[in-house]
């Protein structure tokens, strides 16, 4: 996890020199969840994920693996740009996977595992938003 939280963290104000204007963030909803209170920008999250290259499937990190989740404050530019914009929105127990491009990823910069220019694939769970209690779902 210190390597993708770091990581996000690096990229984030990196990422939005590199944004091309025909790249997009593709985002599927893989479980849809129902809820009066959505995530909004500033709000601090706690998110499980898995994260795979597009290339070839293979996983570069997992907060599955480590049983916590990645705790961040969305839309504030803590983590990746493919991250902070397209995590809003969500109710918790909603699961999204989403196809980030390397210009809302790492841009053109290896990380770690992480090739230069990869497309990345993150399967995605809320599983929180700090003070928003169960019968505010």
């Amino acid at each position: 996890m210190r390597f993708l939280m770091t990581s996000l963290t690096l990229a984030a104000g990196a990422a939005s020199s590199f944004v091309a204007a025909s790249a997009t963030v593709q985002v599927e909803v893989l479980h849809a969840v129902e809820c009066d209170r959505k995530t909004q920008k500033g709000d601090h999250i706690d998110v499980h994920y898995r994260g795979t290259l597009a290339a070839d499937g293979s996983e570069f990190d997992a907060s599955y693996n480590r049983g916590q989740p990645l705790s961040f404050t969305v839309g504030n530019g803590q983590v990746i740009k493919g991250w902070d914009d397209n995590l809003l929105g969500m109710c918790i127990g909603e699961k999204r996977k989403l196809t980030i491009p390397p210009e809302f990823g790492y841009g053109e910069r290896a990380m770690g595992p992480i090739p230069a220019g990869s497309t990345l694939i993150f399967e995605t769970e809320l599983v929180g938003i700090k003070g928003v209690k169960k019968d505010e779902l």
